[in-house]
């Protein structure tokens, strides 16, 4: 399954990425009802039905509620990966490598499963996975660790001693379980989202899109994270050393794109004087950077952001508060 707010782009390139090892048959998708038209539009040899409606947007353990009793109606023993698709993996080879591993180790025991990505900097902007120095469980070739902690996005001096640990890794947002096995970690740690699965089962049962429309109305805006992972028992995790960025950050991109001998990643005419490690992204005219580092510059036509590398998560703020301030035109 894939969730998130990816374009249809990044949607696409997620689902090529599976394709090599997962039947289209097996892919779901969850999205709003606009984007699930774009992914309808480019993939034509999704089934139909596949193609889950997320009617408003309620954070991912709803959605993933929705997409993991669609599958578990199916068949309960169902072995279930959930992939934000606004995700971008350069190793996909063994990203497949590590997910059937992953999957394997869902198939058995009363497992839920998450890659934890290996940190190269104290990023505030990621939640993280602290994970237990325990000799790891070998499935596949591959290691998995008893999780001890999800830990919430820490502040820099955090970061910093979580590097220094070592055995605390950024989380990927991305999990695998069986489905019988989701909802009997529901039952035991969020009582609250399994009342809620039971009722979204039944409506999928009957095919009552409108009887789902209201559970959505009234179910809790919840993360994954918080309504399950922070407190579930029996989590491993898979260290995802597969080139994993979120491109939902404007930083991950200047891991992709190329740098001049200073470090900076440009897109567009520029004039760049005693500058490092800034990304500018500035297509429509000429800009200069002066005497600055670490900062992103992002100029459109009817915006400009400038913030700095570190703080780059926080632009979810501003797109909240563009949204409050009745100027959504501007996102």
């Amino acid at each position: 399954g894939q969730e998130g707010n990816a374009d249809g782009k990044k949607v696409e390139e997620t689902v090529n990425r599976l394709l090599p090892r997962v039947s289209s048959s097996n892919i779901y998708t969850i999205a709003n009802p606009e984007q699930t038209q774009v992914i309808k539009r480019r993939f034509t040899n999704l089934p139909e039905e596949n193609l889950l409606i997320e009617p408003q947007g309620k954070n991912t353990a709803p959605s993933l509620i929705l997409a993991t009793a669609k599958i578990y109606l199916q068949n309960p023993q169902s072995v279930v990966a959930a992939l934000p698709a606004d995700h971008l993996i350069r190793d996909s080879a063994l990203f497949l490598k590590k997910l059937e591993a992953g999957a394997a180790a869902a198939a058995e025991g009363e497992h839920l499963v998450t890659f934890g990505i290996p940190p190269d900097y104290p990023a505030t902007g990621y939640g993280y996975i602290n994970f237990s120095l325990k000799p790891p469980s070998e499935i596949l070739g591959e290691n998995f660790y008893p999780v001890e902690k999800f830990k919430e996005k820490p502040d820099y001096e955090q970061a910093k001693e979580f590097l220094r640990a070592g055995n605390y890794f950024w989380n990927s947002g991305m999990f695998i379980w069986r489905a019988e096995v989701f909802a009997r970690k529901l039952e035991l740690y969020a009582p609250v989202m399994f009342s809620y699965w039971n009722k979204v089962l039944e409506a999928l049962k009957y095919n009552n899109e409108a009887q789902i429309q209201k559970i959505f109305d009234v179910i809790p805006s919840i993360s994954i994270d918080y309504a399950l992972m922070e407190n579930a028992k029996g989590v491993l995790m898979c260290e995802g050393n597969f080139g994993w960025s979120d491109v939902g950050a404007w930083s991950a991109l200047a891991n992709i794109w190329d740098k001049d001998e200073s470090g900076n990643a440009l897109r567009g005419e520029n004039i760049i004087i005693d500058s490092e490690n800034c990304l500018l992204y500035n297509p429509n005219k000429i800009t200069a950077l002066v005497g600055v580092k670490d900062l992103i510059v992002v100029d459109t036509e009817d915006a400009l952001l400038i913030c700095h590398k570190d703080q780059d998560q926080k632009v979810k703020d501003i797109v909240e508060n563009i949204k409050k301030k009745g100027k959504s035109e501007y996102l």
